[in-house]
């Protein structure tokens, strides 16, 4: 998001947090909410155009956005769209996006009420990395069949391996892809997650599994260098010969031996 959509969603999250959600199920009941409008404003063009046109006034939008929800969704809900209405977004597209995103983190909301923020963040993010793996399972989430058959397919796969919420939100997300793979989805709902704890992710590739000791010092090293608490995520990668590689966010930290022989490579090539 750029500009005026970056600090009207930034409101937006902030009135979600003053909300001040404890209930596992008031989050839920939140989050499927939003997902829903983001749905309708997805499919409503016309009148995601009206929601988000800089030359109404604001009252004028946050009325319709009332009268279209007052009765039908949690008060809680209500007051979150009507606010969206009423800021101004670059894009119409951006109105849509903001209330996907506020219904991932009212998801994660529900995870940190659960007490299993840590295990929501680890689930959405191992799902993905199974999903990037397989094309079949990728390409059966992602084709046109009904909703219910691509939930019935993650529930066969998730069910009872993984936490509520995380359930949940996977189903969303399955149900909702708004032009996206679902990998990559799920990376941006893991790093909501990561955000509720006030930590950074950092990709691990290593060829071997990391001892919970390399794991410790890896993790400390990096958040003495980023001042921040940071989560680990290893992908075991037999690509990588010998090293590991760490990414967070558009930063590349690259010691793996595959990276030095192909330098080494393109220096003799050159």
């Amino acid at each position: 998001m750029r500009g005026a959509s970056r600090a009207s969603f930034a409101a937006l999250s902030e009135q979600l947090a003053e909300a001040n959600i404890t209930s596992v199920a008031a989050a839920t009941r939140l989050g499927n909410e939003l997902f829903a409008v983001a749905g309708l404003f997805d499919t409503e063009h016309m009148l995601r155009r009206a929601l988000s046109d800089p030359g109404k006034p604001a009252a004028e939008k946050g009325a319709v956005a009332a009268a279209l929800l007052h009765g039908k969704v949690a008060g809680r809900t209500e007051a979150l769209v009507v606010a969206a209405a009423e800021s101004r977004w670059a894009s119409p597209g951006d109105l849509a996006d903001a209330i996907e995103q506020i219904a991932i983190e009212a998801m994660v909301l529900g995870g940190d009420a659960a007490g299993t923020l840590d295990d929501l963040e680890d689930e959405l993010f191992r799902f993905g990395r199974v999903v990037a793996a397989q094309p079949e399972l990728r390409a059966a989430l992602a084709s046109p069949a009904p909703v219910q058959v691509k939930q019935e397919l993650v529930g066969a796969l998730l069910d009872g391996k993984v936490t509520p919420v995380t359930l949940t939100l996977v189903n969303q997300l399955v149900a909702h892809p708004r032009g996206r793979q679902l990998n990559e989805a799920l990376d941006l709902a893991a790093q909501a997650a990561a955000r509720r704890r006030q930590q950074l992710i950092a990709v691990v590739r290593s060829a071997v599994e990391l001892s919970p000791e390399q794991r410790g010092r890896l993790a400390a090293a990096l958040a003495a260098s980023y001042g921040h608490q940071v989560h680990l995520n290893v992908v075991i990668d037999p690509a990588v010969v010998g090293g590991i590689s760490v990414q967070i966010g558009d930063e590349l930290i690259d010691g793996t031996a595959a990276s030095r022989l192909a330098e080494v490579r393109r220096k003799l090539a050159g």
